[in-house]
């Protein structure tokens, strides 16, 4: 009997759990048994690492061969165990030295030939092999990068089997040609998720450069993303076609500040686990945009998928924009499904195989036409749609949705003058540093707490620790009084009161800036909402 084990790691959401690839090898007939609650395609992996093995010069054992993946409690999925298989069994074989793979964490797909192909998820992988003590990892030279990312592991990437063992070996490292079909560590989503992300940018999730400045009119509109921005705050757009609805929600990211090296490991974490990450970018470092079309599914939107569960829009715009262009286009059952995630930052799916909890602290931008057929505005009165379709298309947005929405902001449609206008509209940069003055004022303001923007504070928290000026809540609390204020309402009033405080360089809101968030909230401006710049 010749037994021998490496190290590999299985993802389950977007942590790694170190799995033990263990290879045992018997007289009997020639046979290759997997074991230890591997998926179909674990299982396709024995013709993988048998072929692979063969056509990289190895001699492939003709006994009984029995690999088992511990522990098998873990439901383990992908192809990003071939190495390890691979590997192991050589060394039960005595084809390679088992002392040399002690310390080596191995991860990466097989073709036939014995290439080795990039996977999903190699960062959140190497940071839960770092967590375990692991400073030496073999990963795929297309993963090299994105594993080079976590400090105090030393990364080794290969293209082939025939370099590792050569590796291992102390022999000389054989040259072995790039790939040309291989298009990267960016693989083709999931079947769930096929379709549901609308290209902006030639790497789909990400976004081009785009400027504020391009946004023809809409002050007011211009002001209200430059509040969501700067306090993390939800934002709902109302108007017809051609208003700019799009163009401001696209360009929303481009002033929203850039990530912090451990959001950046974060989100790069996820879109790593989704397949997401573009060629050549193995860290995403600017906020992320995620647009999927109003045809998407549940799992699309919230993660799901056969198997353990993906991640899905939601957690692709972590830390980012989630950007919904004609809402009341959306399945109600997908609407309503933001709510949990809206709350807690997270999203908790479950299904048979097991229950996972995804980040998923996102801007959600909702974009709506007025009605059904989008002419209704102020300006323009060539609608034939009555009042109760306009209410009925509207209210497609449950109530409970738009609760947790900050700001509401009705644009009208564009005149031939505000088309024509030249200059006078800030650029993005201009924009972005008013936002990055804001958020540091408000990181400064709440550097005991957990928090870190606005719109992350609990009310409770707001109105205890964080107090107004003397009558600055008047306003809002007539409105309650009248029924045109929930208690979550006026939570989410208090929140937006602050950011406009801080937009503006005061210590706290006063009672214009709670006005002026009461009117973003109803849609009815009532306050001061300048429209060059903040003083």
């Amino acid at each position: 009997m010749a037994f021998a084990r490496t190290r590999s790691v299985a993802l389950v959401g977007v942590d790694g759990v170190i799995i033990e690839v263990q290879a045992d090898i018997e007289p009997g007939l020639a046979c290759f048994t997997l074991v230890g609650l591997p998926d179909k395609s674990l299982n396709e992996a024995r013709d993988r690492v048998r072929a692979a093995v063969v056509n990289s010069g190895e001699e492939w054992p003709q006994r009984r061969l029995t690999v088992g993946l511990s522990p098998a409690a873990v439901p383990k999925s992908g192809s990003g165990f071939d190495l390890a298989m691979a590997c192991a069994v050589l060394a039960a074989c005595e084809g390679v030295d088992p002392g040399a793979l002690a310390d080596l964490l191995l991860i990466g797909e097989l073709s036939l030939d014995g290439r080795v192909r990039p996977v999903r998820g190699v960062l959140p992988a190497v940071l839960a092999a770092a967590d375990a003590g692991f400073r030496q990892v073999v990963v795929p030279e297309r993963n090299a990068g994105e594993a080079a990312l976590v400090p105090d592991v030393s990364v080794l990437g290969i293209r082939s089997l025939r370099q590792l063992l050569a590796v291992l070996r102390g022999e000389p490292i054989p040259d072995e040609p790039h790939d040309v079909g291989d298009s990267g560590v960016r693989d083709p989503l999931s079947t769930a998720h096929s379709g549901a992300m609308l290209s902006r940018h030639g790497q789909g999730l990400y976004r081009p450069r785009l400027d504020m400045a391009d946004v023809s009119g809409q002050p007011e509109a211009r002001r209200a993303v430059e509040i969501c921005a700067a306090g993390g705050h939800n934002l709902f757009l109302l108007g017809p076609p051609g208003a700019g609805k799009t163009m401001l929600a696209e360009r929303m990211p481009g002033i929203l500040p850039a990530l912090t090296p451990a959001e950046a490991l974060e989100v790069t974490a996820v879109h790593s686990v989704a397949g997401a990450l573009p060629a050549g970018e193995p860290l995403v470092t600017e906020a992320p945009f995620c647009a999927p079309h109003h045809s998407t599914t549940m799992p699309a939107v919230v993660g799901g998928g056969s198997g353990l569960p993906r991640p899905g829009a939601v957690s692709l715009a972590h830390r980012g924009v989630l950007f919904l262009d004609e809402a009341p286009e959306f399945s109600a059952r997908v609407l309503d499904a933001l709510r949990q995630p809206l709350e807690s930052g997270t999203v908790t799916i479950a299904r048979a195989a097991g229950t996972l909890t995804l980040p998923a602290r996102f801007q959600l931008v909702l974009a709506a036409n007025p009605c059904p057929c989008g002419r209704f505005s102020v300006r323009n009165q060539d609608c034939g749609c009555t009042p109760v379709m306009r209410h009925r298309y509207l209210s497609r947005i449950s109530g409970p949705l738009m609760d947790r929405v900050d700001v509401r902001v009705t644009m009208n449609a564009l005149t031939h003058r505000d088309l024509l206008s030249t200059g006078g509209a800030e650029d993005t940069i201009t924009v972005a540093e008013r936002v990055r003055r804001a958020r540091q004022r408000a990181i400064e303001r709440l550097r005991d707490t957990p928090w870190r923007t606005n719109a992350e504070v609990p009310g409770h928290e707001l109105r205890s620790r964080f107090p107004m000026a003397a009558g600055a809540l008047a306003p809002a609390e007539q409105d309650m009084e009248r029924g045109m204020l929930t208690a979550r309402g006026l939570d989410r009033v208090l929140r937006v009161a602050w950011t406009i405080a801080d937009l503006r360089g005061g210590d706290r809101p006063d009672r214009d800036d709670v006005e002026t968030a009461l009117g973003l909230r109803t849609g009815v401006l009532r306050g001061r909402l300048p429209a060059g710049g903040w003083s």
